[in-house]
């Protein structure tokens, strides 16, 4: 059984390839072309990178897209190509859109047009939930996004519903809540944490700036979640998920632990910057995966506290490498 990624250079990406490799699928993948001709997080894995088939594309290109898709004809198509981060949604809300609505409207077509018998699968995300009402958020909960992110999030997500019930296509999508791990891009906030605290422990970096240290997220491992988006493709009927652990800590407590790791304490290092600051917060967020657990059978494994070890100690390994070699 063939699969096809998009988004596959990222950590989700990453990730459900091991996973479906793991079940022995052929993992195809969709890699948008940059000058230096990269693979994301796949430069740090050459093994598994050889047992992919990567295509160049862009999902706002939709002629390279269906040129892809009469390729590979491939039974399951899981769409996480995104412009993913929610600062940079304020500085570039127009290529947000761009890549996040028409991005899955083009996916969406292609798939129609090449697939109509596949199945599909949206990455949509908690921050569509944003000024919350709710103590706990699931699938009937209000949603009042608070970024362009999260309004292009939204955009997509009710695009794929609307072309599930008007052409009769398996289109799900996952609303995942805030999830993290060592492949986790520098620019997001639990990384730049992490990568932060190794520096400092091995004494290249004297200080971490950071914005709203009481914002609270529900945070969860990538690794656990793309278990939940392919047992979403696994199922009779599409239908839309929330994949989440239940918990919820704010950033101060991520900082925390994570300069724990290293035994240091962090009110040491972190310092409030208003730069770091978005013209509209997302104050908390807190998932109910109850229908994701009864239908999918599907649970978080990695704890918080795990989480945020693995990650600081990933970097520390990473850094160590590096200096090492350049001695």
């Amino acid at each position: 059984m063939k699969i096809l990624i998009s988004g596959i250079t990222g950590q989700d990406g990453y990730y459900l390839s091991l996973l479906a490799l793991k079940k022995k699928l052929e993992v195809h993948g969709i890699v948008r072309r940059n000058s230096q001709k990269t693979y994301g997080v796949w430069e740090y894995d050459p093994t598994n990178k050889e047992k992919i088939r990567f295509y160049y594309g862009d999902v706002s290109d939709k002629t390279s897209l269906d040129s892809i898709f009469r390729s590979v004809k491939p039974e399951m198509v899981f769409h996480l190509a995104a412009q993913s981060f929610v600062q940079e949604s304020w500085s570039n809300p127009e290529v947000t859109y761009d890549v996040n609505i028409k991005g899955t409207l083009n996916m969406l077509n292609s798939f129609r047009e090449y697939i109509p018998d596949g199945k599909f699968y949206n990455a949509c995300s908690s921050e569509v939930y944003g000024k919350v009402e709710d103590e706990l958020q699931n699938e009937r909960s209000r949603m009042w996004p608070r970024s362009p992110y999260g309004v292009s999030k939204l955009a997509a997500y009710w695009t794929c519903i609307n072309y599930r019930e008007s052409y009769d296509l398996f289109v799900s999508n996952g609303i995942l809540f805030n999830h993290e791990s060592p492949c986790r891009g520098v620019e997001f906030v639990t990384r730049k944490i992490s990568l932060a605290v190794a520096k400092i422990k091995l004494g290249l970096q004297k200080e971490l700036k950071l914005g709203n240290l009481e914002a609270k997220r529900d945070w969860g491992f990538s690794g656990d979640y793309v278990l939940a988006m392919y047992k979403m493709l696994q199922q009779d009927e599409p239908d839309d998920y929330v994949v989440a652990t239940g918990e919820t800590h704010s950033v101060k407590d991520f900082v925390k632990t994570a300069f724990e790791t290293v035994d240091l304490d962090y009110k040491d290092y972190v310092v409030t910057d208003p730069k770091y600051l978005r013209p509209a917060e997302v104050q908390y967020l807190r998932g109910d995966s109850t229908k994701a657990q009864k239908k999918l059978n599907w649970k978080p494994k990695v704890k918080f506290e795990e989480l945020v070890e693995m990650m600081v100690k990933a970097d520390l390994e990473r850094l160590s490498r590096h200096e090492a070699s350049c001695r």
